[in-house]
């Protein structure tokens, strides 16, 4: 009862406190005082008892799954960075283990958690494309690698779009080479060709040429972009664009233009 009492005070204390007292306590308490918090969503106490489970019980199987329980409680707190590391001493202590598919799979998904707007550095989009295809790589027939082929497409649709990011700022300054080489890393990139951006991609292509005197270059991407997606309205766009050039590409766009797409990019 006492030793109950001072593991509930020492809990209490805050996120910035000493970690609990060391004493001999039955793993199945320290174990289960720690899944009760867990489920009471308490995070931050939830990770002090399975550090307690690891600290006095290391390499036993209370230890494998304290050190798992920590990843997913500094996940749901928020706390990437401890969940990352959590992650990382279970693959170092146990590799051979079946649940070290999960600890790959938390170390990409708190990359993914974090990544930001295509406007800012794309860092943690890197580490977790690197993560989810090691995680395809190691476990491909798990659920894990299922859930990551997903993640792939959304994490290359993101890095898709700071491609077009920049292109466009290298466009609205007048730099139409370094616009070109950005809207043709989406195109040629075979990652980057499934993703929502493609469309844009071909259209600004076409955009640039015309305005460089290259009817024939941007001819070809009109028609690259009709083929593929002849009811995007970028087509539309691209159609109505080389029309006012003089020149009438063979497909007839299926979908409507769109005339706020020409406002993206002033000019």
């Amino acid at each position: 009862m006492v030793a109950a009492m001072s593991l509930s005070i020492a809990a209490c204390a805050g996120r910035n406190r000493p970690r609990l007292a060391y004493e001999e306590r039955p793993v199945e308490l320290l174990y289960n005082t720690g899944f009760e918090r867990l489920q009471s969503r308490r995070w931050t106490d939830a990770v002090d008892y399975f550090q307690e489970v690891e600290r006095q019980h290391p390499y036993s199987e209370w230890s494998r799954r304290a050190i798992l329980m920590q990843v997913y409680a500094h996940y749901q707190a928020g706390d990437y960075t401890d969940a990352i590391a959590a992650a990382d001493r279970f693959i170092q202590l146990f590799p051979g283990s079946p649940s070290a598919a999960y600890a790959f799979y938390m170390k990409a998904v708190c990359n993914f958690e974090q990544i930001v707007d295509v406007g800012r550095d794309q860092a943690y989009s890197q580490a977790a494309l690197a993560g989810l295809r090691d995680v395809i790589r190691r476990y491909p027939t798990s659920s894990y690698a299922t859930d990551a082929r997903v993640k792939i497409d959304m994490v290359n649709d993101q890095l898709a779009g700071k491609e077009m990011t920049i292109g466009r700022w290298y466009q609205r300054r007048s730099q139409p080479l370094a616009a070109i080489g950005r809207y043709k890393t989406v195109i040629d990139d075979a990652a980057f060709q499934r993703t929502s951006h493609t469309p844009e991609a071909l259209y600004r292509l076409t955009e640039v040429y015309l305005g460089l005197g290259l009817k024939d270059e941007a001819t070809r991407n009109a028609a690259v972009l009709g083929f593929n997606y002849p009811g995007s309205p970028w087509y539309a766009e691209a159609y109505a664009l080389l029309n006012e050039q003089g020149v009438k590409p063979e497909t007839e766009p299926t979908g409507k233009r769109e005339s706020w797409l020409r406002r993206i990019i002033p000019g």
